[in-house]
């Protein structure tokens, strides 16, 4: 099963963070995924930095098609909302539902990821 990878273990795995040596092996034994948000909240960074090496390399990366329900994106947020879930925000929202059309696993540092997930449990999580 292919795990999109959220921006906030590239930012950890950049950092060389505790989560580092996963993102290698999944890397490895080519199990990742990205989707255009997630590449459009990581490129700006890279740019100003000037590491285009890095951004080659993750534009070789598979990429999922985004493909938006609105109305499943607000029935999230409207449950998300009712369960006293605050503060999700309609990027997540997105990259939940696009790991979810594309049967994958998301992996995240962000919490936000583990409330969607107790709203629907259609949503999986790696690790």
């Amino acid at each position: 099963m292919p795990i999109l990878i959220d921006t906030s273990i590239w930012i950890d795995y950049f950092k060389n963070g505790a989560n580092s040596d996963e993102l290698d092996g999944l890397l490895e034994n080519n199990q990742i995924v990205l989707n255009d948000i997630i590449l459009a909240e990581l490129l700006p960074f890279l740019i100003i930095k000037k590491q285009y090496k890095i951004i080659e390399l993750l534009k070789e990366i598979s990429l999922l098609a985004l493909q938006i329900n609105w109305p499943e994106i607000i029935q999230w947020q409207t449950t998300c909302l009712t369960a006293g879930f605050n503060g999700i925000g309609i990027p997540d929202l997105l990259i939940a539902q696009n790991s979810k059309q594309n049967n994958c696993k998301i992996y995240s540092l962000d919490k936000h990821f583990r409330f969607l997930n107790q709203c629907d449990d259609t949503i999986r999580l790696f690790a």
